[in-house]
């Protein structure tokens, strides 16, 4: 089974608590990113997390040894995107990683911030904060 992550699961990957070691667990068993992930990742981390660039660094690469290269953003994906961001009344930032977890072909996207269980075709959004084990 294939799946995807959204930014807010690497991000509590980084922090304490609950949330921090269930987005671990999952994050454990792989899964795929974007390039777009991973630049939102850098984003929070350096302003509103504050981390310095070297501690920024260490968890990008951290993120990369457990879950391999990260997918481009390419013109297919932009323009499939932009459609879902339109029929499905997404932020565009949304529909991109939507697009790009329906193209790795992924059955399953782990997102806090997206409806837990709405279905896009063969994808189905879980947030890993509402279910149990």
């Amino acid at each position: 089974m294939k799946v995807f992550f959204d930014t807010n699961i690497l991000i509590y990957a980084q922090l304490e608590g609950a949330k921090a070691e269930r987005a671990r667990k999952l994050l454990d068993a792989g899964g795929l990113v974007s390039v777009q992930v991973l630049n939102e990742f850098v984003n929070v981390l350096s302003k509103k997390l504050k981390r310095s660039w070297t501690d920024i660094e260490a968890a990008l690469r951290d993120a990369l040894d457990v879950l391999g290269p990260p997918l481009a953003l390419t013109l297919e994906t932009n323009s499939s995107a932009l459609s879902l961001a339109r029929d499905h009344h997404l932020s565009f930032y949304d529909a991109l990683i939507v697009a790009s977890a329906s193209a790795a072909e992924c059955v399953t996207l782990y997102s806090e911030d997206m409806q837990h269980e709405r279905l896009f075709g063969g994808l189905r959004v879980v947030n890993p904060f509402a279910i149990e084990d």
